[in-house]
């Protein structure tokens, strides 16, 4: 099952309705103007730069970049004027637009040649139009188990590439009175997109179980043969006994800025984040010596993977008006140079064939693992956001009954798949 998500109200959008008409067609100096929707609030500065940069390389084409968001986007597409290029998180909100094949064909493009293959099972995860590349990687995030290289030569530690090992570690640690991991349980993304996703993504292949929950259709529950409560239990479990025991006392009530200031004072060896917490570690300690690991769940070392997201993906709707000269720059856009570039900007990994690693030393214990494809998307973002499934994580790391937990979200799901109509025709724009 891949469920689209419902279109925003239109009305908090009106204003930029009317300045998103104003942006079509030729600019002042009769260039074919391109309307650039660019979605990383983190980096609107280089991408600011960077079309003033294409700009004045040539004469033909006009960029105007937009940062208005995604609810934003999604009107658009409704009103008939989306924009002529896109580069945004590729997650569930767009996944409508891939399914109703709203997006045009990238296959023919250079950068379409340049993306590593073993990528697309993880772009498919959001669904796909049957005979096209309706979006392309430009930047992959990776997170695991960010560690303190400090705290673990003090202590003579290894990282650990077992379950078991990772509890002799903790152990170690608790008997030395140091803390194994900060917890910020008070904020429910952190424990989604940590604990959560760690735990699952560390002991199944995750694209596996959703193709065999897809199958199961409404059908989910009990009696089923794949189910959340089946599947996911026993390492839930697993890690609730690692935040019961190996946690800071104080976890139910930190959020993520706690998180990263005691981090970043050493008051843990090992925090579930993933790179975007770096930077705020630094404004504390940015001599602080990090290094990352998968967080091992099995005692199976080959088991070992990080997580996934694919944090940017470009995109060209089919209702532009402009799709040649947005593809101008979006060939612009993958060249080597300005993809390596802007990836070194934001810790991401570059998803073409033959590119460089990642120079950062803070993620370098992800790279083989990236490069050996041992990744997963993780599981709460491959389910629908009416679905609450980051609080009943963080219910569950609470002291919910995690069989109950998952029964909720079988339930779920369930009534989800069952509410969701077929799919008429490939052709179908998205639902107004």
């Amino acid at each position: 099952m891949r469920v689209k998500g419902v279109v925003r109200t239109l009305a908090a959008t009106l204003g930029f309705a009317i300045a998103g008409s104003l942006l079509t067609g030729c600019s002042m100096d009769g260039s074919e103007t391109v309307r650039f929707t660019f979605s990383k609030r983190e980096a609107i500065s280089f991408m600011t730069d960077l079309v003033a940069e294409y700009n004045a390389s040539q004469e033909d084409v006009t960029v105007e970049l937009d940062t208005s968001g995604v609810d934003v986007v999604s009107a658009s597409f409704v009103r008939g004027n989306p924009p002529d290029l896109m580069l945004a998180n590729y997650n569930m909100e767009v996944s409508r637009f891939i399914e109703r094949c709203a997006l045009s064909d990238l296959s023919s493009t250079q950068a379409a040649d340049s993306i590593r293959p073993d990528l697309q099972p993880y772009m498919d995860q959001y669904g796909h139009c049957e005979g096209r590349t309706s979006a392309l990687p430009y930047s992959i995030m990776a997170a695991s188990v960010i560690y303190n290289k400090k705290v673990f030569a003090e202590h003579d530690l290894d990282v650990p590439r077992t379950w078991s090992e990772l509890v002799a570690v903790c152990e170690t640690l608790k008997g030395s009175g140091v803390t194994p991991f900060y917890a910020t349980f008070k904020d429910d993304w952190t424990v989604g997109q940590g604990w959560f996703d760690y735990a699952i993504g560390g002991s199944l292949d995750v694209i596996d179980f959703f193709e065999r929950l897809e199958s199961e259709g409404d059908e989910v529950g009990p009696n089923s043969t794949t189910s959340f409560q089946k599947d996911f239990a026993e390492s839930l479990e697993k890690i609730v006994e690692l935040g019961n025991s190996y946690t800071n006392v104080d976890a139910a009530s930190r959020g993520y800025g706690d998180g990263n200031l005691a981090f970043a004072k050493g008051q843990a060896a090992m925090y579930l984040q993933g790179p975007w917490a770096f930077s705020e570690i630094a404004k504390t300690d940015p001599d602080l010596e990090l290094g990352t690991f998968p967080l091992p769940m099995t005692e199976d070392p080959t088991d070992l993977s990080v997580r996934v997201n694919v944090d940017l993906a470009a995109m060209i709707p089919e209702g532009s008006q402009h799709k040649d000269a947005a593809r101008d720059f979006l060939e612009y856009l993958f060249q080597p140079e300005i993809i390596q570039q802007y990836n070194e900007s934001q810790l991401g990994f570059i998803p073409t064939k033959d590119a460089p690693d990642p120079s950062d030393p803070r993620i370098a214990g992800m790279i083989p693992y990236y490069n050996d494809s041992k990744i997963y998307q993780g599981p709460s973002v491959l389910i629908p956001k009416t679905i609450p499934v980051f609080n009943y994580a963080q219910s569950i790391m609470l002291g919910a009954d995690t069989e109950s937990v998952l029964s909720t979200l079988d339930a779920d799901w369930s009534r989800l798949a069952f509410r969701q109509p077929a799919r008429s025709s490939e052709s179908e724009e998205p639902a107004k």
